[in-house]
């Protein structure tokens, strides 16, 4: 299963599931809100208008991030080479921090680089979506019936204000600091064994390019240490880390993030 949440023509906001054609992905039929997006679903019930559905590409569509998470619980320095290239050590145990999802950006939409910071990063992502309430995640269970999906993240980082705050709640979290998509999908399984890949591109040119297989904790280690004091609700959004290859971006960058079966998320920079 894949899909996509889209802006309709008549501006409500509408899910699809989403094909790969001829190389490109394409939503295909009509989608219910899943059960986290209240808003969704009683827009659906109220919406009286005659739109019918028709297929199109998604780089035709209007997109909204594919998400309406609780919260975002981000997983810092989570691949060795990124955590030296900042001058840190490698973490003893998941090192966790909080996005609001107030910071969500749909793909396309524009990063705003705040007037007080002079160095805003990229940091693309593979994330993890929760499809099942969970809490305190044993040892020998299955992780996987926990996980809705996945979908791409640039989990965009005022380096400056992130440094001098010591606790990374402001350098993290601006408004437009969590581009997300362009679709959720169940397959891809970093579990099974075949890696997956994070490509970031920076007005083309590649600047990251790892895989899950390098993560210092997996994603099996992360559900359950997170559950262990945490309860994960239905629709929240875990991003896994970053490689190595972070740096700064500028007005009018463009920003690309491509996962392995999950396509591109696509972001342009603008200095506010």
């Amino acid at each position: 299963m894949k899909y996509c949440k889209y802006l309709s023509p008549s501006g409500i906001a509408r899910y699809a599931f989403v094909e790969e054609r001829d190389g490109a992905l394409w939503a295909v039929r009509p989608m219910v809100a899943p059960e986290e997006d209240l808003a969704g679903r009683l827009a659906e019930m109220e919406d009286i208008s005659t739109e019918g559905f028709t297929a199109a590409p998604l780089a035709s569509l209007s997109l909204l991030p594919p998400v309406v998470p609780s919260k975002i619980v981000c997983v810092g320095r989570n691949y060795s080479e990124h955590a030296a290239e900042l001058g840190n050590e490698v973490p003893k145990e998941p090192l966790l921090f909080l996005k609001p999802p107030s910071s969500l950006l749909a793909p396309g939409g524009t990063v705003r680089m705040p007037a007080l910071s002079k160095r805003v990063d990229y940091e693309g992502e593979l994330a993890i979506v929760i499809g099942r309430r969970c809490r305190n995640i044993g040892p020998e269970e299955d992780v996987r019936q926990y996980i809705r999906g996945y979908t791409i993240v640039n989990d965009v980082t005022a380096r400056d204000i992130q440094k001098s705050d010591g606790q990374w709640t402001r350098g993290k979290g601006w408004d437009t600091f969590c581009p997300a998509g362009p679709i959720v999908s169940d397959e891809i399984d970093p579990l099974a064994g075949a890696p997956v890949t994070v490509v970031t591109r920076l007005n083309g040119e590649v600047k990251q390019q790892g895989s899950t297989s390098d993560l210092i904790f997996p994603i099996d280690h992360l559900l359950r240490y997170i559950t262990a004091f945490l309860t994960l609700e239905v629709g929240d959004l875990i991003p896994t880390g970053t490689p190595s290859g972070v740096g700064p971006m500028t007005d009018s960058s463009r920003v690309e993030v491509e996962v392995t079966g999950l396509g591109v998320l696509q972001n342009i920079v603008t200095a506010e």
